[in-house]
């Protein structure tokens, strides 16, 4: 089985925030999977069900973003999932707008919703999606990610939310390298990712 989670904060204030992308990311997939992420448990919402025979449980933390870990966690441990079979989809400031970013495992950064999930976790060796939201460009960080992308950002962004959705199912399949080669330095405005 695997988990997929997607990192943001509750509440419709937040809700097409930058520091949202990975639930905006989380619904796409759980569209194109014909998952509901309605049920109420574990410190977020969540839904079930099951792709090529393998059990999906995707969620979304209810906890705001710096308390993530607690939820996911919790997740882990009731349906006895592995770290390595968790597949986190989350925003980064560091990455152009609309670039993905995928990774088998490493650190957290400076993202505090990951930290969390990797201290509460206890392991840094599981697959992640970072969506790409622009830089701050000296302004204030907290601005930044908790205020909402302009229009054409947005569209964007939009797209890079399907192909998170399409990497965290390729990620599933075992496919990681394929996704990585795919979609590492692929910037959706037109210059590239890498760095």
């Amino acid at each position: 089985m695997f988990i997929i989670a997607g990192l943001g904060n509750p509440g419709l204030t937040y809700r097409r925030s930058r520091h949202n992308a990975g639930f905006q990311a989380l619904d796409v997939l759980a569209k194109q999977l014909h998952i509901r992420v309605t049920k109420r448990g574990f410190s977020g919402v969540y839904g079930e069900g099951v792709r090529n025979g393998e059990r999906i449980v995707l969620i979304k933390p209810t906890t705001y973003m710096n308390r993530s870990g607690d939820c996911i966690q919790s997740v882990l441990h009731f349906f006895k999932c592995p770290a390595e079979n968790l597949i986190v989809l989350y925003d980064d400031i560091e990455l152009p707008v609309g670039a993905l970013r995928i990774r088998e495992r490493g650190g957290a950064g400076t993202h505090n919703g990951m930290r969390s999930v990797v201290a509460c976790v206890g392991s840094e060796a599981f697959p992640r999606v970072r969506i790409g939201v622009g830089d701050r460009n000296g302004g204030d960080l907290k601005d930044h990610v908790l205020g909402k992308p302009s229009k054409k950002d947005q569209a964007v962004l939009e797209e890079s939310f399907v192909h998170a959705a399409d990497a965290a199912m390729m990620i599933a399949d075992g496919e990681i390298e394929q996704a990585q080669a795919k979609y590492n330095k692929r910037h959706i405005g037109g210059a590239t990712a890498g760095r």
